[in-house]
């Protein structure tokens, strides 16, 4: 079986889809609901990886992680529903 890998998908390298000023107005917004803290072991290539793309599209690169999660649930359950 072949892994495919992010990386290696040409979207992974294509401009950011998101909007700064829209990805900040909602980080404000949603920093008033209560958020629980939590830990992930990730490697240090990918963290950095991902800093990189944080600063490529102007946002820290907890909230870019944060969206991940939450884009990854919202494709999950679409993928359910159907």
């Amino acid at each position: 079986m072949k892994h495919i890998y992010a990386k290696s998908l040409s979207e992974y390298k294509a401009p950011s889809q998101y909007e700064k000023a829209k990805i900040i107005a909602a980080a404000r917004r949603l920093k008033k609901k209560r958020k629980l803290p939590t830990s992930i072991a990730l490697e240090e290539e990918t963290i950095k990886e991902l800093k990189t793309l944080a600063h490529w599209r102007g946002v820290p690169y907890q909230i870019l992680m944060r969206m991940f999660i939450l884009e990854g649930i919202h494709h999950s359950r679409v993928a359910d529903s159907r």
